[in-house]
């Protein structure tokens, strides 16, 4: 009898273990998206930032190697890293003081495996752009970068070298995803819009650092933003038309 129950458990233990196995990304997204530890504020924006489909979209799968830049304060971060957390690999990065925001989530079992990267940068409050000492994302051969609602704080005079850091650290093949508020093209810097960037610039040093523009989405087309007011207005925020774009490093 002793030994039956002691199959029988292993028999149970490895059955979990192949149903964990057979789980795909996109049951392990949505399982993500229900956990507790996410706050109602969090949900209360996946229907404007629609995670499993942006997800989808970037062609996110849980055994790969993923670095998001600029975690705030972890919306992506608390799906990102249960997805990852078995097969794969999340990395963030950010200053150390700024991964703070992140919270009771760094003590979080789902975020155990997270690799912090303790970025040497900091902020500019007279240009409102992110300041940097040296760009190295302290990664190699990652399979996809996440920017998202942060293309827009670089400087003109840092997005080169930022962008050659991110080529570098990909493995050819590699995914560099850009989402950001819209910008009128052209338009040049003023208070209500140094939040947006302007897409088509985008394109072009992106494109300049060797990446290849592999598809773009309109899933954050939003027609009644007329690109003209910051995108922290009442009347703007959580409705600001966004571009959506998946670069790759050449094989």
């Amino acid at each position: 009898m002793k030994y039956a129950l002691i199959t029988l458990s292993l028999a149970l233990s490895l059955c979990q273990v192949t149903a964990a196995q057979a789980q795909t990304t996109e049951e392990k997204i949505a399982a993500a998206l229900e956990l507790e530890y996410r706050t109602e504020a969090e949900r209360a924006r996946d229907r404007n930032r629609r995670p499993a489909r942006a997800l989808a979209f970037m062609g996110l799968e849980d055994d790969m190697k993923v670095f998001e830049f600029g975690p705030g304060g972890g919306w992506y971060t608390k799906i990102l890293a249960p997805v990852l957390r078995e097969r794969g690999e999340l990395i963030v990065g950010y200053p150390e003081e700024w991964l703070a925001d992140l919270g009771e989530l760094r003590t979080a079992p789902e975020y155990a495996k997270v690799r912090e990267v303790a970025m040497d940068m900091g902020w500019d409050d007279d240009e409102l752009v992110y300041t940097f000492e040296e760009i190295d994302f302290e990664s190699k051969k990652l399979d996809m970068f996440l920017n998202v609602r942060n293309y827009h704080n670089l400087s003109l005079e840092d997005r080169a070298a930022f962008n050659k850091a991110v080529y570098k650290a990909l493995k050819p093949g590699g995914a560099f995803v850009i989402i950001d508020h819209t910008r009128r093209h052209m338009q040049p810097d003023d208070y209500e819009n140094w939040r947006r960037e302007d897409p088509v610039l985008v394109l072009t040093e992106v494109q300049q650092a060797g990446f290849e523009l592999e598809k773009f989405s309109d899933m954050f087309y939003r027609p009644d933003d007329t690109l003209q007011y910051e995108v922290g207005r009442k009347t703007v925020t959580g409705n600001t038309d966004r571009f959506f774009l998946v670069f790759r490093k050449p094989k």
